[in-house]
């Protein structure tokens, strides 16, 4: 396993993972596009098991991360439920976890919880009303909210995927129906985004090492 994935490494294990579930190549032209500054490279300085998600956000956002991530009010208009900071987990308890680590960056904006776990639809759109710079939760339900319009994608910049494996050594990716609820949740509202440089990916955890990969445009 890679426990500190660099870019090149995310985007070729994503690669794979996106080919293998959808049945698909990608295309010469999402080849050119797809590259590795659309994986989100976290501080290697810093062990993901021993500093927060919270902390690698601040480097990833820059100057702006207290107005991406933290802020509640600014002046002009801002849509409400439009987070900067989506975190995807294949359970609501890991999507807790993860909100944990983030907690240094909630204090005045709430996060809000997308999974369907003691979470009612309603009082996830009553909590989408107003601003949100992050969010956590598993995929089914945050397609459900984008799909009733409740959450945004205008100010989206980062997905975090969680990687972390379950006692059965599942993760997001590959645990079947969590996978393709996400790859779902991908096609439809994030990859052209990814192609066209808005949105970055980030793989938070480890990743398996040596991944072979079918042959495919981009080996030819």
């Amino acid at each position: 396993m890679v426990s500190f994935p660099t870019a090149a490494e995310q985007l070729k294990y994503f690669h794979e993972q996106y080919q293998s579930a959808n049945r698909v190549q990608l295309s010469s032209l999402e080849l050119e596009s797809f590259t590795e500054t659309c994986m989100l490279e976290l501080n290697r300085n810093q062990a993901q098991n021993s500093s927060p998600l919270a902390d690698h956000m601040k480097v990833a956002f820059g100057p702006s991360w207290k107005e991406s991530l933290c802020e509640k009010e600014l002046d002009g208009k801002m849509d409400p439920g439009h987070p900067s900071l989506l975190v995807i987990s294949l359970s609501a308890l890991r999507s807790l976890d993860l909100l944990r680590e983030l907690r240094p960056l909630t204090s005045e904006c709430r996060a809000a919880k997308l999974f369907s776990k003691h979470m009612k639809v309603e009082e996830q759109i009553s909590s989408l009303k107003n601003r949100v710079n992050i969010a956590s939760g598993t995929p089914s339900r945050i397609k459900k909210l984008i799909d009733m319009e409740a959450l945004g994608l205008s100010r989206l910049a980062v997905i975090v995927l969680d990687m972390k494996a379950d006692a059965k050594g599942y993760s997001l990716l590959t645990l079947p129906q969590v996978r393709d609820e996400f790859w779902d949740l991908y096609r439809n509202y994030f990859h052209q985004r990814v192609l066209e440089g808005a949105l970055r990916i980030c793989l938070y955890g480890e990743i398996p090492a040596n991944i072979k990969r079918k042959k495919s445009i981009e080996d030819e």
